[in-house]
C-alpha cells in the first residue's frame, strides 16, 4: 500500500476549505495544510478536519506549494487547491493506484471547473489536464504564476489518472475580473523578468486571437453564455499583461511585486 500525503496552501478559504478536506479525508494518509495569515476560520477548519496546520509567510505559489510538499511525512504527494474537490471517479482511481506499484513518477488528471453556476465542458477549459500526483524527490513546482510541476532531473514518466479534479472557481463575475487583474501582474513581472521586451504587437494581435481560440476553435459558443464571458476575459487577460509589461519596460522593472 502507498502511503499519500495531501498538502494545500491557504488564505482565508473558509468558504471552500471544508470541502476540499472532505474529499480527502478518506483518500489519503495525512493532510498538510501552509496557511499565510488567514483571518476567518480557516486554521480552526484544518486543524478539526485533522490537518496538520503550519503558518508561513507568503512566499510565492510555487514556493508555499514546495515547503508543504518538503513538510510532509510521506515520499508520495497529493497536491490540491483550497477551492478543488476530488471527484468520485477520482477517489476511486487514487484508492486503486495507492493499492498498487506506481508506473511513473508524476500523474494527471483532468480538472472540471463551475463557473457561475454550471460546469464548462468547453472553453479551453476542460480537460485542463493538472499534474498534482508526484513522488517528492522527482518532482517541484516552478513559475511566478500559474505555477505547474516539473521534473527536478529533467525528464520522467508521467501517468493519467480516471476521475476529475473539481474546481470551484469564481463565484461572480467581478470575482473573475478581480482575478485577471491580480494574474496578469504576475504574468507581465513573469514576463519581464524572462527578458521579454517586445510587446506592442502581442498586445494587438495575441487578444483577439485568444478570443477566437477560446469561444470558436475550442467551442466556447458549447458553454452558452458563460462561454461568451469566458472567451471575453481570455482576451482581455492577454491584453492586460502585455499592457502591464509595457508598463514595467518604461519604467524599468520598477512596478514588480515584491
Amino acid at each position: 500500500m502507498i502511503h499519500l500525503s495531501a498538502c494545500l496552501i491557504t488564505l482565508n478559504e473558509e468558504h471552500n476549505l471544508p470541502r476540499a478536506l472532505a474529499s480527502l479525508r478518506s483518500i489519503v494518509d495525512e493532510i498538510i495544510v501552509v496557511d499565510s495569515g488567514s483571518t476567518d476560520r480557516t486554521v480552526e477548519i484544518a486543524r478539526a478536519a485533522g490537518a496538520r496546520v503550519l503558518t508561513r509567510a507568503w512566499s510565492g505559489y510555487a514556493d508555499q506549494k514546495n515547503y508543504a510538499a518538503e513538510q510532509a511525512g510521506h515520499e508520495w504527494i497529493l497536491s490540491v487547491d483550497a477551492d478543488e474537490e476530488l471527484s468520485t471517479a477520482l477517489q476511486g482511481a487514487l484508492l486503486k493506484w495507492k493499492a498498487g506499484e506506481p508506473a511513473a513518477e508524476m500523474y494527471e488528471v483532468s480538472r472540471r471547473t463551475w463557473y457561475l453556476g454550471a460546469w464548462i465542458k468547453h472553453s479551453g477549459w476542460y480537460p485542463d489536464y493538472q499534474r498534482r500526483l508526484f513522488r517528492r524527490d522527482a518532482a517541484r513546482f516552478a513559475g511566478l504564476v500559474h505555477e505547474s510541476l516539473k521534473f527536478t532531473q529533467g525528464g520522467g514518466r508521467v501517468g493519467r489518472l480516471a476521475g476529475d479534479l473539481l474546481h470551484y472557481t469564481v463565484r461572480t463575475f467581478a470575482e473573475h475580473e478581480a482575478n485577471v487583474e491580480h494574474y496578469t501582474t504576475l504574468a507581465a513581472e513573469q514576463l519581464y523578468r524572462a527578458g521579454r521586451r517586445n510587446w506592442r504587437g502581442a498586445l494587438w494581435v495575441a487578444a483577439p486571437w485568444s478570443w477566437l481560440r477560446s469561444f470558436v476553435l475550442q467551442g466556447g459558443f458549447l458553454d452558452g453564455y458563460r462561454g461568451a464571458m469566458i472567451a471575453r476575459m481570455a482576451a482581455r487577460a492577454v491584453r492586460l499583461k502585455f499592457a502591464k509589461l509595457g508598463r514595467l519596460i518604461a519604467q524599468g522593472g520598477r512596478g514588480e511585486s515584491a
